[in-house]
C-alpha cells in the first residue's frame, strides 16, 4: 500500500462545484498531524480551514494560493511514513501522481504549470528531492490515465524549456505552428469549445476556450500573448472588445477615443466565491418566483422603549439588545399565526415547514451571506438574543460555516443599519418570504390625535406569490408591524 496519499478538495457544503485556495498553513517538508489544518479555501458560501487526513510530512502542493479548485481535485500529497527514507519515483507517479527528485522510467515527463500555459521540464537531483512536480502530461508511457490537474504546484521550482517566439501569423490567414512542447494546462487542439474544429494547434486552457465560446471570438484567429504563444483570457476579452467596438469606430472615431482614454481607469473585479454565488441565487430566484413587495410604515417608539427597559435588567445586562431582536420575534410569532409564509414552491406541490430557519442577511468583506439560526422559533427571547449575537460576531470574523448558510426558510435583511428607510428585497432560492427593516427615525407622527415626534420605521414584506397571495402577504405584514408597535401586549395576547 502506498505512502503517499492525496487529499482531494472536498464538498464543504450543498452541491458546490469548486473552491479557491485563499491561504496555504502549510509547505512542502512540514511534518502534519492528524486533523491539523492545512490550507484555508474559499467556496462559494464561507471561507472555511480544512483538517489533514492523515498525518505525516507535506509531499507536494498542487495548486497556489488564489487558483480555483474543482471539488474532487487533488490539492495535496502527504508522505504518511517519512521515516521509511527517500520516495521511489515509481511510487510516487502510481500513488499521487508527483515525483520528487530524479525521474523514473515508470515517469512520463514532469511539468510545473504557470499562469496561462506551463513550461516542461524535468526532476533532477539539484531541486534537493523536495520541490513537487505535476506529472502525467507529454507521451503517455505507461496504461495508467489521469485529467489533467489545474493551476500550478505551490512550490515547484523547476528549470524552464527554452521558449519559442509566439506565432505570426500571415495576412491571409494564421499559420500553423509546429507541436511545441508538452505543457500543463492549455489544450493545443480544438474542441469545439470556442477552437477551430480541424487539426489547427491552439495553446489555450478550457476556461480561455469556454469563455472565447461565450463571447463569440475564433481562437484561430488570435496570436497568443502567454508563455509558448498560448491564448490568455485577456487575448480572448481584447479581441471581443476589438468587435464589439468595430462598429461605433467607423461611425464615430471620437467616441473610441474617449473609451480608449478611461479604459486604463477602469478595475476588473473576477466574479467567484460569495458574490458569484450570490449572483446565480438572486438572478435564478428574480426569474422564476413571481415577486411581490408591500411595504408598512410603523410607530415603534413603545418597542424602543421596551428595549430600554430590558437592558436595565440585571439578567440583560450582558446581553447585545437591539432593535433587530423584536423584528425576529415578531416574525417567529408571526409565522405561528400564518404557517404558509414558512413555505417552499417544490413544482407539483407546496412544502409548509414546521420550523423557522431564521436567517439574518449579513454584509462581510466577501459580499452579503445569509447564516440562519436553527429551528428559532423554539427559542426563548434570551436565547434568540445570543443566537443573533453568535450569528453576526461568527460573520463579521468570516468563520461562518456552509451548515449554517444551508436550509434557511424565512429571512430578514436589516438595511436600516445603513441608515437606508427599506427596500424590495428578492426572495433567498427556496423561501416564500424576506422582510426588510429599515432605520428606525425620529418622525412627526399623528399620536392620539397630535402630531409628536416618534420612533419610526418601514418594513418592507416581498413573497412569493405563488405560494402568498396578497391577502396572506398584509396579514402577516400587519402582525409584524402590530407586534412592533406594542411588543409587550403582543406577546401577551399571542402567547
Amino acid at each position: 500500500m502506498s505512502r503517499i496519499k492525496e487529499f482531494n478538495l472536498p464538498d464543504l457544503g450543498e452541491g458546490l462545484t469548486e473552491g479557491e485556495i485563499l491561504s496555504w498553513l502549510v509547505k512542502v517538508g512540514d511534518t502534519v498531524e492528524l486533523n491539523q489544518p492545512i490550507v484555508e479555501v474559499e467556496t462559494a458560501k464561507a471561507a472555511v480551514e480544512i483538517p489533514a487526513k492523515w498525518a505525516g510530512r507535506v509531499q507536494s502542493i498542487f495548486h497556489a494560493e488564489g487558483a480555483t479548485v474543482e471539488v474532487g481535485s487533488p490539492i495535496i500529497a502527504i508522505d504518511t511514513d517519512p521515516t521509511a527514507g527517500p520516495v521511489e519515483a515509481t511510487e510516487s507517479v502510481e500513488a499521487a501522481g508527483t515525483v520528487s527528485g530524479a525521474p523514473s522510467a515508470a515517469a512520463p515527463a514532469a511539468v510545473t504549470s504557470t499562469e496561462g500555459a506551463g513550461e516542461s521540464g524535468q526532476g533532477s537531483p539539484a531541486q534537493g528531492g523536495r520541490t513537487p512536480v505535476l506529472v502525467g502530461y507529454g507521451p503517455r508511457t505507461t496504461v495508467a490515465k489521469r485529467r489533467p490537474r489545474k493551476g500550478a504546484a505551490a512550490s515547484a521550482a523547476v528549470p524552464a524549456a527554452p521558449t519559442p517566439a509566439p506565432p505570426v501569423p500571415a495576412p491571409a490567414a494564421p499559420p500553423r505552428p509546429a507541436p511545441a512542447p508538452a505543457v500543463t494546462g492549455p489544450t493545443t487542439v480544438g474542441n469545439g469549445r470556442g477552437g477551430p474544429a480541424g487539426g489547427a494547434l491552439v495553446l489555450a486552457k478550457p476556461p480561455v476556450r469556454k469563455l472565447a465560446k461565450d463571447l463569440g471570438v475564433d481562437l484561430s484567429t488570435l496570436t497568443g500573448s502567454g508563455p509558448l504563444g498560448s491564448i490568455s483570457r485577456d487575448d480572448v476579452q481584447r479581441a471581443a472588445s476589438a468587435t464589439t467596438t468595430a462598429e461605433p469606430l467607423a461611425v464615430a472615431a471620437a467616441g473610441s477615443t474617449a473609451a480608449s482614454v478611461g479604459a486604463h481607469r477602469e478595475q476588473r473585479i473576477p466574479v467567484k466565491g460569495v458574490r458569484k454565488l450570490t449572483a446565480e441565487n438572486m438572478s435564478r430566484s428574480a426569474f422564476t418566483a413571481p415577486h411581490v413587495t408591500e411595504f408598512l410604515t410603523v410607530d415603534m417608539t413603545r418597542a424602543m422603549k421596551a428595549l430600554d427597559r430590558l437592558r436595565q435588567r440585571r439578567e440583560w445586562r450582558d446581553v447585545r439588545v437591539s432593535p433587530l431582536l423584536l423584528v425576529a420575534k415578531a416574525v417567529l410569532l408571526a409565522v405561528r399565526r400564518h404557517p404558509m409564509v414558512n413555505a417552499t414552491w417544490a413544482g407539483e406541490e407546496i412544502v409548509v415547514k414546521d420550523y423557522v430557519n431564521l436567517g439574518i442577511a449579513a454584509a462581510t468583506e466577501r459580499g452579503l451571506i445569509v447564516p440562519n439560526v436553527k429551528d428559532a422559533g423554539r427559542l426563548s427571547l434570551r436565547e434568540l438574543a445570543d443566537a443573533l449575537t453568535d450569528l453576526v460576531q461568527t460573520a463579521k470574523t468570516g468563520k461562518t460555516s456552509p451548515a449554517d448558510m444551508s436550509g434557511g426558510t424565512l429571512t430578514i435583511t436589516n438595511v436600516g443599519v445603513f441608515g437606508v428607510d427599506t427596500g424590495t428585497p428578492i426572495l433567498p432560492p427556496g423561501e416564500s418570504a424576506i422582510l426588510a427593516f429599515g432605520a428606525v427615525r425620529k418622525m412627526p407622527w399623528v399620536h392620539k390625535g397630535k402630531v409628536r415626534p416618534r420612533q419610526v420605521t418601514t418594513l418592507g414584506l416581498s413573497f412569493d406569490h405563488r405560494i402568498i397571495d396578497g391577502e396572506l402577504g398584509s396579514r402577516f405584514l400587519r402582525d409584524v408591524g402590530d407586534f412592533l408597535a406594542d411588543p409587550e401586549a403582543a406577546l401577551l395576547a399571542w402567547t
